[in-house]
């Protein structure tokens, strides 16, 4: 594998859309990867929903403990995994939250029962049973019959401003290739690119 763009977007583009016709399911699972004052890290799988330029976005309950920890540290770590192509690319950066009317038009795009999903669902704390999710779903599909249902305040999305790319092929004998894009400190429109030793 050698990098045929010095623009690491153009990469992660390639290799997206060509994990999109391999993989199974969600190709657009990622790791997310945080840590708050403690310095403790913590890891989940997230959806990435929209990405470019300005950064990599995914979304959750704003009361979880990745919200937490990032209120704390506002810098996380994404890693995307392809066992089909062999292939993972990592990207670290600072994290932000999205705009209301940004998260409010992603909201209206999803499946009636997901938005529903949003507000029944206390996100990582302790419920009684599964029936008590399902009380509580139930509750919200009466509460909006069939009107629109509206994003939950405690609902939005954050976006990772990429400050650091790693793609990574493995090889034979274990002598993976990996690439390693940094911001230029001579151009911030630009690229450096570094090949390293696996």
């Amino acid at each position: 594998m050698g990098i045929k763009h010095r623009d690491p977007f153009e990469t992660f583009n390639n290799w997206l859309e060509k994990a999109s016709r391999k993989e199974i399911n969600n190709p657009n699972a990622m790791t997310l990867a945080t840590a708050g004052k403690d310095g403790r890290p913590s890891a989940r799988m997230v959806l990435l929903k929209d990405w470019g330029p300005q950064g990599f976005t995914f979304y959750t309950n704003l009361d979880s403990p990745k919200c937490h920890e990032l209120a704390e540290n506002p810098y996380a770590a994404l890693l995307f995994h392809w066992k089909t192509l062999d292939r993972q690319i990592r990207i670290e950066g600072p994290v932000v939250q999205v705009p209301d009317a940004e998260a409010d038009a992603y909201f209206a795009t999803r499946a009636r029962a997901s938005q529903l999903g949003a507000w029944a669902s206390h996100q990582s704390r302790a419920m009684d049973g599964w029936a008590e999710l399902e009380k509580r779903v139930a509750f919200y599909t009466a509460k909006f019959h069939l009107g629109q249902v509206p994003r939950p305040e405690f609902w939005s999305g954050f976006r990772l401003h990429a400050e650091r790319f790693e793609f990574w092929k493995q090889g034979n004998f274990r002598l993976h290739k990996r690439f390693v894009f940094t911001p230029s400190a001579e151009n911030a429109d630009k690229w450096d690119v570094q090949q390293v030793f696996p």
